[in-house]
């Protein structure tokens, strides 16, 4: 049997359990007024909000160290078996948080949960490598992201639902029976890389692996060797740092929405979980057409004559540059209809970015060291944003999350400059002479 377009079914099943994924993350912010009724009845609201705060900074720091890990389980155990590791473990510990009773077993549970999630982006790097050539990297990329935001759009008011139905306890059970059910068809269709798949058609086989030669930047007519570094020499390299730098200030942008959406509602707008799930999933449709929109981007410019370097470094500018003055602008938002709105354009640019933020890997190095440096990235972005989810129950006291954002917008001039000044040239590197 042979299956056109493999790769499209690949993405795209990457991109479902990147929707589980933020099903799975989002259930705690937005079961969360439930939840502190029903176990913190007798701490103030600043006390809950701190509590919410640390039990979502444990994720994080779980998370960040566990995109390192899966970084080197991938490259080591490849993408088909990184994939199971990494969503049967997340899916158990999403079931097990119905058995939670307070802070430290809360804790407990979201930091398997944040080791076990943090591998579908180093997977997905990893997959987007073996599976497209270097023009279609960016689109498959942004194909994936699109799996968050719609996770985004389909999680707050799914959760929301279900509440109706359930008690916050089996929301959480049966969301995690659905990252299991996942595993089928995945097991099913990616036996293999495309090199030695019994299902691709010889055409794409050929399409993808000669679409992955890169040519000699010294030589055009030869083939580069692919450079494979260890990670000593990997991290001495400073467009590495660029990478993670770049990765490390954009990504708290995206975390401040994840965690503190439902909780910002919540607290500016006194809404209530059915009224969270009426407006908390429209900040996540821009996420969704920024995906699209930086994916197409660089395609269109790719196919434009443009190279590689230029349109990265042309697509992670104009994605911060629309994020800024948006960020700005929730100082006074007003009605809560203009303030979701607001965050739909500045999560819309954060995805034009990002996905080629996390293209860099692949145009850097070869496929056996990109699961590697997209870990260090990964656990770098987690760690940015351990350090803004600690601040914001202090910066936003009084109610007033202006600081927070002020904080997003200096982040993306950081990831901007990270990129244009550590990387002066985004082209696959060589081992040095």
């Amino acid at each position: 049997m042979q299956v056109k377009g493999l790769r499209w079914w690949v993405i795209a099943l990457i991109a479902l359990a990147t929707i589980i994924n933020y099903i799975d993350r989002s259930a705690l912010s937005v079961l969360w007024p439930d939840i502190q009724e029903e176990l913190f009845p007798n701490e103030t609201p600043l006390e809950r909000k701190q509590i919410y705060a640390t039990i979502s900074v444990v994720f994080v720091f779980a998370y960040a160290f566990g995109q390192a890990i899966f970084g080197k389980i991938f490259d080591w155990v490849g993408t088909r078996i990184g994939f199971v590791l990494s969503i049967g473990v997340w899916s158990l510990a999403t079931a097990a948080h119905a058995f939670a009773q307070g802070l430290l077993s809360f804790s407990i549970f979201r930091a398997i949960l944040g080791v076990a999630e943090a591998g579908n982006w180093p997977g997905a790097a990893k997959g987007n490598a073996e599976w497209f050539p270097t023009k279609e990297r960016a689109l498959a990329q942004g194909i994936f992201n699109s799996g968050a935001a719609i996770g985004g759009i389909v999680a707050i008011p799914l959760i929301a639902f279900l509440t109706i139905y359930f008690s916050w306890q089996m929301v959480f059970v049966v969301i995690g029976l659905v990252g299991l059910l996942w595993l089928i068809p995945w097991l099913v269709l990616v036996k293999s890389p495309p090199g030695s798949h019994p299902w691709i058609t010889e055409e794409e086989k050929s399409y993808i692996l000669t679409g992955q030669k890169r040519n000699d930047s010294d030589d055009p007519t030869k083939e580069a060797e692919e450079y494979n570094p260890s990670t000593a020499e990997l991290l001495s390299r400073k467009q590495s740092w660029g990478v993670i730098i770049a990765s490390a200030a954009i990504d708290p942008i995206w975390w401040l929405f994840v965690f503190w959406i439902p909780i910002y509602l919540n607290e500016v707008y006194a809404m209530d979980v059915q009224s969270i799930g009426i407006y908390g999933w429209v900040p996540y449709v821009g996420a969704m057409f920024g995906a699209w929109f930086g994916g197409l981007l660089a395609q269109n410019r790719i196919k434009a004559g443009w190279d590689t370097n230029k349109t990265r470094k042309f697509v992670i500018t104009l994605g911060c540059l629309i994020m800024l003055p948006s960020l700005l602008a929730m100082s006074n938002p007003g009605a809560p209809v203009n303030a979701v709105l607001i965050m739909a354009v500045i999560l819309f640019g954060f995805q034009t970015a990002i996905g080629n933020v996390q293209t860099l890997p692949s145009d850097l190095l070869g496929k056996k060291s990109v699961g590697t440096l997209a870990g260090f990235a990964g656990m770098a972005a987690k760690l940015g944003a351990v350090g803004l989810t600690t601040l914001v129950p202090w910066l936003t006291a009084d109610g007033n999350y202006y600081p927070a954002f002020v904080i997003g917008a200096s982040l993306a001039i950081i990831a901007m400059v990270a990129v244009w000044v550590l990387i002066p040239k985004v082209e696959p590197l060589k081992k040095p002479q």
